[in-house]
């Protein structure tokens, strides 16, 4: 697939999506958006993908932010629809894959970047990093699920503090918060990212992909997570996977998951 703002690459079982609007710093624009929604969706649909890196280009940002100059005009009814239609097709679309998603922060993640890399599994930064929601200095808030998931990784009140001061933390303090899971050099933030994936496909893809539903269902107002989580545990046992899994563990070899 050809894209204007982000390139792809698949390797080895990774595809690796990368922001590639380097003058603007990575920001998000709709066109963006939609190509982001393209690429997440193709390589969920490839078998031969079985976890994503999303990244940004260059080592100034990840992406710094939503692109201002689209929506400075726009009405109330506007603004909804483009918070509406952003969480849909991308934030949370990207938090509902099957294919795990690992996000390698290399730089600033601000505003829509910060919520993007927080829809993400997992998060990994390059420890010059800077992270938060600017939001409410425009006179906005977070429109593509901030002000759910930051309380959700840090704590309310961490959450309202970075979200009312419109303040960046570094990486460390965002690792001291749970925002990141480890932080590295920017040279070694991709070979992390490549080694935690591989990791990841040793195990079954099937397997991994009903444990992310039962994680988020216990995240989601009006669903029972526990209730999700033993439906999914069930559901396994109908799995080539399962049957490959255990069989192996008895037979005391390595499993070769058929991704089923």
């Amino acid at each position: 697939m050809n894209f204007e703002n982000i390139l792809t690459e698949t390797n080895n079982g990774i595809t690796q999506i990368t922001i590639n609007r380097p003058t603007k710093l990575n920001a998000l624009n709709k066109d963006t958006i939609q190509e982001l929604h393209e690429a997440f969706k193709a390589a969920d649909k490839d078998k031969s993908t079985k976890v994503i890196i999303l990244t940004g280009s260059g080592e100034k940002a990840f992406v710094a932010g939503a692109d201002i100059s689209e929506f400075a005009n726009f009405s109330e009814e506007k603004g909804g629809k483009l918070a509406a239609k952003g969480q849909k097709i991308l934030f949370d679309y990207v938090e509902n894959l099957g294919t795990p998603v690992i996000a390698a922060v290399n730089g600033f993640a601000l505003g829509g970047g910060l919520e993007l890399a927080m829809a993400c599994h997992i998060r990994l930064a390059s420890d010059n990093a800077k992270m938060g929601l600017p939001e409410v200095s425009l006179g906005v808030i977070p429109g593509y699920g901030g002000t759910q998931r930051l309380p959700q990784l840090v704590g309310k009140g961490r959450a309202l503090e970075m979200i009312m001061t419109a303040g960046m933390i570094d990486a460390e303090t965002a690792k001291n918060y749970g925002l990141v899971n480890h932080v590295v050099t920017q040279a070694e933030l991709i070979p992390l990212a490549e080694k935690m994936a591989n990791k990841m496909m040793r195990n079954s893809s099937v397997a991994i992909a009903k444990a992310i539903k039962a994680v988020n269902a216990g995240l989601e107002e009006g669903k029972n997570g526990y209730k999700t989580e033993i439906k999914q545990f069930g559901k396994s046992f109908g799995t080539a996977d399962f049957k490959e899994g255990t069989t192996a563990f008895l037979q005391k070899r390595t499993a070769e998951f058929p991704g089923e």
